[in-house]
């Protein structure tokens, strides 16, 4: 089966760990490609080829600034990611709630058990 064009979609474009890390740096504002290539250090033309691939799919945008050209993180190309996740959300607190359940209750076992053991050696409540 053929892999897919890292072009065809978002969700394809930002499995690229090094894309990731671009759209991490520009959800702080608008940058040129030097300071992506400082911050990420890769080299210009790697920094350029995945900006090529974001723009593709409409993740930055970019615009002239005189010599400069700046790239901005799309959001809104992101939101089918989102709306993906987010359906996923629900579940995730579900586990979460009874995970606190559960550490709750070792807790109270674990402060039930240290009582039990310093009243074994005589170390309980002092008025006993």
């Amino acid at each position: 089966m053929a892999r897919a064009a890292t072009t065809a979609d978002v969700f394809n474009a930002v499995a690229e760990p090094r894309r990731r890390e671009i759209l991490d740096v520009l959800a702080g504002g608008e940058r040129p490609v030097n300071d992506l290539v400082r911050l990420l250090g890769l080299g210009q033309p790697q920094v350029s080829k995945h900006l090529r691939v974001l723009r593709e799919v409409g993740a930055v945008d970019v615009r002239d600034e005189g010599r400069q050209r700046l790239y901005r993180l799309n959001g809104r190309a992101l939101k089918p990611i989102h709306d993906w996740v987010s359906r996923y959300e629900r579940s995730w607190e579900e586990r979460f709630e009874l995970l606190d359940s559960v550490l709750e209750e070792l807790g109270e076992t674990e402060e039930d058990d240290h009582g039990q053991h310093d009243d074994r050696h005589g170390q309980g409540d002092p008025a006993r």
